[in-house]
């Protein structure tokens, strides 16, 4: 992680969605306050709750956010009312964007260019809180008004909350402007909507904390090990625990999300759909941070060609949008090789036709093996310090070890008793047990039970909460 992330990271502790500052006094002061007032200044608001909410976590980039707000109220308006829609379209994208790749890849570039010409050119840029997420959501609002999809919006302060709603600012999902534009106008909140939210809030708490950070303890136990130190076995208990805990640290943040929208009347789409039931690579993305994957769809591999073109065409433009998944993700290596990565063994699943789902008992288990170790080195990209420990601990997985040294610890030296009972229920939640559940129970007297164990988890979250150190948001760094 670069310093600037985590310098980053550390402006935002205390207003994090499982930091008892948020649960206990910003986000009950904001729903008090916002449904004491008049329907005509809820807007109003949420807007200010979540102007203090970035304010808190880094005060010193609120002009860098209020200028991406800017230049995308004024460029739809450009867009919507001059000639040559295209030629102003570009201008602003290309001004939104100049934003991002200032603050996130510029240390990269200056690494590199040292390295490259032997002179040391330093540039400490610290990355702004969210600024992945809100850009993409100002290009998604250009590029809906250059479409047609919707009128440039003459309100700035309606724009302001679609680009700062503190519930999906600072790692989404990415909500696109034509889908909550009527919300912004016209949502009725309702007592059914509150309650749902609340209910989903709890159940991404719990999964942040309660699993999330558990697995996390054991993984950090792991993956800080040198690997000529770790055994095979070792080797694949660190990268399974991770899949999970990501899983259920960026699940958990994005039910928090859902929930605190639904709380505030909106209703934005999900971001995962039961990924680690994938049978395939490719069948993944369309169930892992679906909102990522589709903003790229729309806006890039489709105006790109799509599949509608030249096979040859067609395997470029997938490269090209899953590339740009991994580099968006973050500017070293790892992130690099993780887009070549994605983009590659897409491409093989297309042209082996391995990525069609398959019904097949025998030939349905053979896809969920092979999906375990494609799923563990992805995700070891976003883990591991850099790209040498990656290739190296890919190697260790498999039984290739470089410069063994002798192994200290065995897999059983990281794992309590209550590490293997919560990995279970990690486990059972991947595989859809838990929202069948609550799906299906529509008896008053099992809601009450059900409403118990989530008021249980709550209690149990928060007295994790008060007793652990200071764990940030996996989604955070990117």
């Amino acid at each position: 992680m670069l310093q600037g992330e985590k310098n980053c990271i550390r402006g935002c502790e205390q207003m994090l969605f499982s930091s008892l500052t948020f649960l206990f006094c910003f986000l009950p002061a904001t729903v008090g306050v916002y449904y004491l007032v008049r329907r005509e200044l809820r807007n109003i608001v949420l807007l200010l709750a979540s102007i203090l909410f970035y304010a808190w976590g880094e005060i010193r980039y609120l002009p860098v956010i209020f200028m991406t707000i800017g230049m995308s109220y004024a460029g739809a308006l450009c867009i919507e009312h001059f000639r040559h829609k295209r030629i102003w379209l570009t201008f602003w994208v290309l001004s939104d964007l100049s934003l991002l790749l200032y603050f996130k890849y510029t240390n990269f570039f200056l690494e590199n260019l040292s390295l490259l010409f032997q002179r040391e050119w330093t540039l400490q840029v610290v990355l702004p809180l969210g600024i992945s997420f809100y850009t993409f959501q100002a290009l998604s609002y250009l590029v809906d008004v250059y479409r047609g999809q919707v009128k440039a919006q003459r309100n700035f302060l309606k724009i302001a909350l679609y680009i700062i709603l503190f519930p999906q600012l600072i790692a989404g999902p990415i909500v696109k402007y034509h889908d909550i534009a009527e919300q912004i106008d016209t949502r009725q909140e309702t007592i059914d909507h509150v309650y749902y939210g609340i209910r989903r809030f709890i159940i991404g708490l719990a999964r942040k904390v309660l699993i999330g950070n558990t697995l996390g303890i054991v993984v950090d136990k792991v993956i800080n090990q040198p690997v000529a130190d770790l055994d095979t076995w070792e080797a694949w208990l660190g990268a399974i625990f991770y899949a999970f805990q990501i899983y259920n640290d960026f699940g958990g943040y994005a039910d928090m999300a859902i929930g605190l929208c639904a709380i505030f009347g909106f209703r934005i789409h999900e971001n995962f759909h039961f990924p680690l039931l994938s049978q395939s690579y490719t069948e993944f993305w369309h169930r892992w941070h679906i909102s990522l994957g589709t903003f790229v769809k729309d806006y890039i591999y489709i105006p790109m060609g799509g599949s509608h073109c030249h096979w040859v065409r067609h395997y470029f433009n997938l490269f090209a949008a899953f590339f740009i998944i991994g580099i968006w993700h973050g500017a070293d290596m790892n992130m690099m090789m993780l887009g070549v990565y994605n983009g590659v063994l897409i491409i093989i699943e297309k042209i082996t036709k391995w990525s069609q789902r398959t019904e097949h008992k025998v030939m349905r288990c053979i896809h969920y093996v092979y999906m375990v170790p494609v799923l563990c080195i992805s995700y070891l990209h976003l883990r591991s310090p850099d790209y040498s420990y990656t290739v190296s601990y890919v190697l260790n997985m498999f039984g290739i070890h470089i410069n063994r040294s002798e192994v200290i610890h065995t897999w059983r030296h990281y794992l309590t008793h209550m590490d293997v009972f919560i990995f279970l229920i990690a486990l059972v939640s991947a595989c859809g047990v838990f929202q069948n559940i609550f799906q299906k129970v529509k008896n008053p007297f099992w809601n009450m039970i059900l409403d118990g164990v989530l008021l249980l988890l709550l209690i149990m979250s928060v007295m994790q909460l008060a007793e652990s150190t200071y764990n940030p948001f996996i989604y955070f760094r990117f």
